[in-house]
């Protein structure tokens, strides 16, 4: 674990890079990771957002790590995320408004040390909420919400962001109700695209392979283009 200051921040090139960012409520816990050898890097970096934290999400959730692998299969560098009060993440939950500010944050950080890069955001949940906030202030290339809070979370107040987005979502959803994400994401402008998973529930349980097939597949298109 690297504590990072400024200019001493360690190289993202590092594939099992964890570090300890300075943030507004203390320190944020992050895990840096790149594509494994063989598999063609691409100029781009993607921050997954976890579930909520006082219902146990932490960065380890396997929608969050399985999001993780599809990313680095894809090409892309990643960086996973504890919340504030989980892990080594210090400071208080703030019902996303401080988390909002720390992805922000750690934004700032990937794009310094991964200049020319683009940025996606990627979030599960809750993480899909302040994913979503985060999104109009640093502007990403792509944005992928799996499982939004439609009816939990205010994301209807939230301004969208002007790039493409997946949004993935389980049919047999029992925390989020699945007919009021394809109603929020109809009514999206730009429109989103939308994946309805059948037979599938909110944590994604028996298909998470299903899964990382399905983020692959649906954002192949939209790739950066290789790394120089």
């Amino acid at each position: 674990m690297t504590l990072a200051h400024g200019a001493s921040a360690p190289a993202f090139s590092d594939p099992a890079g964890d570090v300890l960012l300075p943030g507004a409520a203390g320190l944020i816990e992050l895990a840096c990771r790149v594509p494994a050898a063989g598999i063609e890097p691409r100029a781009g970096v993607a921050i997954i957002a976890h579930p909520h934290p006082l219902q146990g999400g932490t960065m380890h959730n396997k929608v969050v790590t399985v999001t993780e692998r599809a990313l680095l299969e894809l090409g892309l560098a990643t960086v996973r995320f504890n919340f504030r009060g989980v892990g080594r993440s210090e400071g208080p939950h703030d019902n996303g408004i401080g988390e909002t500010d720390d992805l922000v944050a750690i934004a700032q950080w990937a794009r310094a040390q991964r200049p020319g890069d683009v940025l996606w955001l990627a979030g599960f949940s809750f993480g899909s909420y302040v994913t979503l906030r985060a999104a109009g202030r640093v502007q990403p290339a792509q944005l992928v919400l799996i499982a939004p809070p439609v009816g939990r979370w205010d994301l209807a107040g939230v301004a969208a962001p002007a790039c493409p987005w997946l949004i993935v979502q389980g049919e047999e959803d029992e925390v989020v109700d699945a007919n009021a994400v394809s109603e929020w994401a109809s009514a999206l402008q730009p429109p989103a695209q939308l994946i309805r998973m059948p037979e599938t529930g909110h944590f994604f349980h028996r298909r998470l392979m299903d899964l990382r097939g399905a983020l692959r597949n649906a954002l192949g298109a939209n790739l950066p283009p290789a790394r120089a």
